[in-house]
């Protein structure tokens, strides 16, 4: 599976695939992520792992030992034939679970030498925006109390996203959010394959002291005027990955799978350093 689809989540199996619609993963991190166990033992892992996908005929085992979707097994897209759906979330704060809301989000398709915004919407949060947010996007009480809710704008904003790839600047901030609040307003959950620039930018430049989105578009001489803005930050990110893409390639990198594997090589070579790093940074 390449592109977005939205699919009603609530089994253990729905969330075995939508992380394994991120690229192949292996027995402990489906443990992990999936029963939420975070330190079975290997062999329990792999029992695991075995019951809940081995019957599933839309998932099988790779000759490494993880498990990945059958079309993603079988082989993956070449760069240039897909199309990605660069995502920015604004939001009330960073905490998840309903504690905080999204208050603006806009998606930039990127193919080629196309970067467009394709949707953008300030966003009612249906609670205050504190006056620390206010002072970094700009965004008021006054400005989100006419706009649209969240349920107001999904149908549209899925739409944005299907049959492509998900992208952000630090993914798993714009990723949960978003998934969040689609399971909230329509019971539904994202799958599809996802991309990070701030892992692509870690693996394709290395030696920069930081990888945040003002970081890389300094080193690639990338202009965004509206700095913290969903749609300025979308636009600057989908800039960023056309750059990024043009490494990649230089790198030999030639499917969606190749640019997966480079996230993935990077992320085990920081595991180690993981607990005393600080989190990805998207500023």
């Amino acid at each position: 599976m390449t592109g977005l689809t939205a699919l009603p989540t609530s089994t253990l199996a729905d969330r075995a695939l939508l992380l394994l619609a991120s690229g192949p993963q292996g027995a402990e991190v489906l443990t992990r992520d999936v029963f939420g166990m975070a330190r079975a033992p290997g062999a329990v892992a792999e029992r695991l792992a075995v019951a809940l996908l081995g019957p599933d005929p839309r998932v099988r085992r790779l000759p490494d030992g993880r498990w990945g979707i059958v079309t993603q097994a079988a082989g993956s897209p070449l760069i240039e034939d897909v199309a990605f759906a660069i995502v920015d979330v604004e939001t009330t704060g960073s905490r998840l679970g309903g504690a905080d809301r999204i208050t603006e989000v806009a998606v930039v398709i990127v193919q080629g030498n196309r970067c467009e915004v394709v949707f953008e919407s300030l966003v009612n949060p249906e609670r205050p925006i504190p006056p620390m947010v206010t002072a970094v996007t700009r965004i008021t009480d006054a400005m989100v109390r006419v706009a649209p809710t969240f349920d107001e704008v999904a149908d549209r904003l899925v739409d944005a996203l299907a049959g492509r790839v998900f992208v952000a600047h630090n993914l798993r901030f714009d990723w949960q959010f978003l998934t969040t609040e689609l399971k909230r307003s329509r019971a539904l959950g994202l799958e599809g394959q996802r991309l990070c620039t701030v892992r692509l930018g870690r693996q394709l430049v290395p030696g920069l002291p930081s990888y945040g989105l003002d970081s890389l578009s300094i080193y690639f001489d990338l202009e965004n005027p509206a700095r913290h803005r969903a749609g300025g930050d979308a636009l600057a990110t989908g800039r960023l990955l056309q750059r990024l893409l043009g490494l990649a390639r230089e790198a030999g990198a030639r499917t969606i799978a190749d640019l997966e594997r480079m996230q993935l090589k990077r992320r085990k070579k920081r595991r180690g350093r993981r607990r005393k790093s600080a989190p990805e940074s998207s500023i």
